[in-house]
């Protein structure tokens, strides 16, 4: 009985509630006056604020990773570069060359009590500045060695530094793969003394710039090779690449470099191992090949190191040359241009300048860096007539100062 009386007393409580607050809010809702409707602004400035943020939007495409993500466009990329494809996958050459290679990379070279520079001269016949060479060696016998490739006739030596130093050579022409071949050779049997740490390729025209402590501690206190690279977009540059090169070979790393290479002995060994890319070039850089002249001794090397260890690389030649006049063949130098201001101009140059072959001819320079300080670039310099021996011969004690 209790409990049946509550429920009913509580809900007469509530119905007699009920009128008093319906009544309480009509008669509030009498006497509140309505605002006016005023007239919305902020929405006409909300949407003409995005009206105008889509324009610039759309006009100027957003280049970061984060907008890229809220806007799509034709132009928009992130930090400005299409996203990768999917990787190629490798050829069964191109496997094996890849592990040989990273192989002989990360093998440290044996540490030699005697190490040594390889200087090795590629020249048709005698090499007119042994005399001056022997200056420069005088007193070091124990740092370097002496190898010279011939291709035309058997020199005759005049310093006892270069006498009994040929070995086995190949007829070379100009701009055929014989030129690379002949380097190889030179490699090859420069690779077999044990001592030897570093190599220098120089021709019969070249002449050394400094004296040879600054010489040696400039190549064997870095870890770097300086061969030269660079991009030319132009014909003489990409303009020389053959798609028949593809897949290993892509117009992408297709690079340009001097051939007057110095490089160390890990690179010396990775270059004998190389028979893919080396293969390539040989069938595919040619002089008359598919209408164009390409000429490997200036692109497999570069090529070749860029693909494979890019970080190993100075990109540029330690061996002076003068292209500016836009010939065939750099500058040539006879008695008359040899001159003191000469020479230390060229020693002190310390900027790679590279000038490309579109019709804009671009100018490329990037300062020298030697174990991340900015040095001298050149050691050696070419192309200089025998006449000018006596010239030189004056002028080395003063000019090689440092």
């Amino acid at each position: 009985m209790r409990g049946s009386v509550l429920p009913s007393v509580q809900m007469k409580k509530s119905f007699a509630w009920r009128p008093q607050l319906m009544k309480d809010i009509m008669i509030m809702s009498k006497s509140r006056p309505r605002p006016p409707l005023k007239r919305p602004t902020w929405i006409i400035a909300l949407v003409s604020f995005v009206c105008v943020f889509l324009i610039v939007a759309y006009f100027y495409p957003p280049r970061s990773s984060a907008t890229c993500y809220l806007f799509s466009s034709s132009g928009c990329t992130v930090f400005g570069k299409d996203p990768p494809g999917p990787a190629r996958e490798l050829t069964d050459d191109e496997t094996a060359s890849d592990v040989v290679v990273k192989e002989i990379l990360k093998t440290p070279p044996l540490q030699s009590k005697n190490p040594k520079i390889a200087f090795m001269f590629l020249t048709p016949g005698t090499l007119p500045f042994e005399e001056l060479w022997e200056n420069f060696f005088q007193g070091h016998e124990d740092k370097f060695t002496v190898y010279v490739h011939a291709s035309k006739q058997k020199p005759v030596h005049v310093s006892r530094y270069f006498v009994d130093r040929d070995i086995h050579s190949e007829q070379v022409v100009w701009g055929k793969f014989s030129m690379v071949e002949a380097e190889k050779r030179l490699l090859a049997n420069a690779l077999l003394d044990p001592d030897n740490q570093h190599f220098v390729l120089l021709s019969d025209s070249c002449i050394p710039l400094h004296n040879f402590d600054y010489v040696y501690n400039y190549l064997m206190y870095t870890n770097v090779s300086f061969i030269d690279c660079f991009v030319d977009p132009g014909p003489h540059g990409t303009g020389r690449y053959s798609e028949h090169m593809l897949p290993e070979v892509e117009k992408k790393d297709f690079r340009k470099g001097s051939q007057w290479f110095s490089m160390k002995r890990q690179h010396a060994i990775v270059m004998m191992a190389d028979s893919l890319y080396y293969t390539k070039f040989k069938l595919y850089c040619r002089p008359n090949m598919d209408g164009r002249n390409c000429y490997s001794d200036e692109h497999y090397l570069p090529t070749f190191f860029q693909m494979k260890d890019p970080s190993g690389l100075a990109n540029w030649s330690v061996t002076y040359v003068d292209w500016s006049e836009g010939k065939w063949h750099p500058r040539a130098y006879r008695t008359q241009d040899v001159t003191y201001d000469l020479l230390r101009n060229i020693t002190s140059i310390a900027e790679s300048t590279h000038i490309t072959s579109e019709d804009k001819k671009q100018l490329l320079t990037t300062p020298c860096l030697w174990n991340g300080m900015k040095r001298p670039c050149f050691l050696f310099a070419r192309k200089f007539y025998p006449e000018t021996l006596g010239k030189l011969l004056q002028l080395f004690s003063n000019y090689t100062k440092v």
